[in-house]
């Protein structure tokens, strides 16, 4: 598993992540974002969290004006 603390400014975003053979999952800390999964596009608040096979193109946006922290959960790793 590789734990990943993210946290995005207004208007901030993930790279697009390509598909891959494992599994994520967040949490969403404080603020809000959007985690959109190819043309899903998902608005989660703080205490929401997600779990995904990642078979499409993946990212989360903040579109907010307040910073959102998000714990983001991979496996496996992709260091």
């Amino acid at each position: 598993m590789e734990p990943i603390l993210l946290t995005l400014k207004p208007g901030g975003s993930t790279y697009p992540d390509n598909t891959d053979e494992g599994e994520e999952f967040g949490y969403v800390l404080s603020g809000s974002v959007i985690l959109v999964i190819g043309s899903r596009k998902l608005k989660l608040h703080k205490g929401d969290s997600f779990c995904f096979k990642p078979t499409e193109n993946h990212y989360i946006a903040n579109l907010s004006k307040r910073e959102a922290r998000v714990l983001w959960v991979v496996t496996p790793p992709s260091f």
